[in-house]
């Protein structure tokens, strides 16, 4: 009897995945347990192994398809057997050219559906984009933003102070803008994006025009883009800046590394995140909803800039490690991470982030928060200044800038002043860490 080999799901708000690669081909013989496909998820690659042993057969999805969880992909056979007869699935790119009649005929995923459920829509209005026609949540989403749009508007819009103002310089009706923000509020970019252009575009010169290199926004970077997008639209960023002293914490390095290899300066910053979140649990908690969750463990994510995208793998507990084992905890990560080999636990449960640059030479950048994370800091490159000493002479220390970006709903002011006057402390005094 033919065994289905089913698309898993790797993470609980996962949809589809896209086969990468088919590891093994039709008529090969394999073995439960053995790799048979590579697929993408929304964050890591993972491999799909055999239910069972037989013959690798009927493969209905070709690399670089789209497949929804809980589909099946191929079978496994007996010798001589045949594949179960079945209608071929339709591509991605066929699937997002459906009607609204036919997406209604194809299923919905849970997410879809649930959200389709509280809202009163009916599913047969909704073009589905995924595998076979499948409706998605950004399905969903999508027709309920293209909706709202066109519905009538109320005699005083929702809008922020900011898109207001933009309206009244440019004379703009805001009624007749759509929101983007929560409940349909209209936020600035919206604004901004109503205004229309002072002059035509010029026309491009002739050395530019042409046919162009086109990358499609697809897997890992329409993931990043997709998350970005909607943390920066919904959630008012502040950002505070202070620098620090590096010179404890450089010579830490150097007198670890005559007995050992020296720890990175990205494994002391985390252990100094995680001292500090220990004693402002307010910046280690979720945003869901209209609740703030303060959470008991502190897992720090860190960001490993790859070549096609950006990926964060999660530290563990950071604070119950010392700095050499974070430090090497955090090469296996990146390694891992370069290598397309982290697992979904290895991305997972991330209570805060840190993103370090200063490797690359970049002096300061603000980073956007990754929810529902309420906090990310942004690490520069340590660079010698003059500065003060205590007698008012000029006096060169290695100093390091730092860019805390924090959710304002759930984070004032003085609660991420006060979490970087301790991040700061446990930078020029490690010793403190030790206590």
């Amino acid at each position: 009897m033919a065994i289905p080999v089913i698309m898993p799901k790797f993470g609980f708000t996962q949809e589809e995945s896209t086969i990468v690669a088919w590891l093994r081909e039709e008529g090969d013989v394999v073995r439960m347990g053995d790799p048979i496909c590579e697929v993408t998820t929304d964050k890591v690659n993972m491999e799909v192994e055999s239910p069972g042993d037989g013959v690798l057969g009927g493969i209905r999805y070709t690399a670089g398809e789209a497949a929804a969880v809980t589909d099946v992909i191929a079978y496994i056979l007996a010798p001589g057997e045949s594949a179960p007869a079945g209608t071929a699935p339709t591509s991605r790119r066929q699937a997002e050219k459906a009607t609204p009649a036919e997406a209604g005929k194809a299923p919905a995923t849970p997410v879809a559906a649930r959200i389709a459920a509280a809202v009163g829509l009916d599913l047969a209005q909704v073009c589905g984009s995924g595998a076979r026609g499948k409706i998605t949540r950004q399905d969903v989403e999508a027709h309920l933003a293209g909706r709202s749009a066109i519905a009538p508007q109320p005699s005083h819009p929702r809008a922020t102070p900011a898109a207001r103002r933009v309206a009244r310089e440019h004379d703009l009706e805001l009624g007749a803008i759509a929101g983007s923000g929560p409940r349909g509020r209209i936020q600035e970019a919206d604004a901004l994006a109503a205004v229309p252009p002072a002059t035509p575009p010029a026309p491009a010169p002739e050395s530019l025009t042409g046919t162009p290199e086109v990358i499609p926004l697809a897997g890992m970077r329409r993931t990043i883009a997709e998350r970005m997008t909607r943390s920066y639209q919904q959630a008012p960023h502040i950002t505070f800046t202070l620098d620090v002293d590096m010179s404890a914490a450089l010579e830490l390095r150097r007198v670890a590394g005559e007995e050992q290899n020296a720890p990175s300066l990205t494994a002391i910053l985390v252990r100094a995140c995680a001292w500090a979140l220990r004693r402002h649990p307010r910046l280690n908690s979720y945003l869901q909803d209209d609740e703030i969750w303060l959470l008991p463990r502190i897992n720090v994510g860190v960001a490993v800039a790859l070549e096609d995208g950006l990926i964060v793998p999660v530290v563990h507990d950071a604070d119950r490690h010392g700095i050499t084992s974070l430090d090497a905890t955090l090469d296996d990560l990146v390694a891992r991470a370069r290598a397309g080999r982290l697992l979904p636990d290895d991305v997972a449960g991330g209570t805060f982030t840190v993103s370090n640059l200063g490797m690359f030479g970049i002096d300061q950048f603000t980073a956007i928060l990754n929810p529902p994370q309420v906090a990310i800091l942004a690490a520069g490159r340590v660079e010698r200044r003059f500065v003060p000493d205590a007698g008012g002479n000029p006096v060169a220390r290695p100093l390091m800038t730092l860019t805390l970006s924090a959710d304002h709903r759930a984070i004032d002011g003085a609660v991420a002043a006060r979490f970087l006057a301790t991040l700061r402390a446990a930078l020029e005094e490690p010793a403190r860490m030790l206590l």
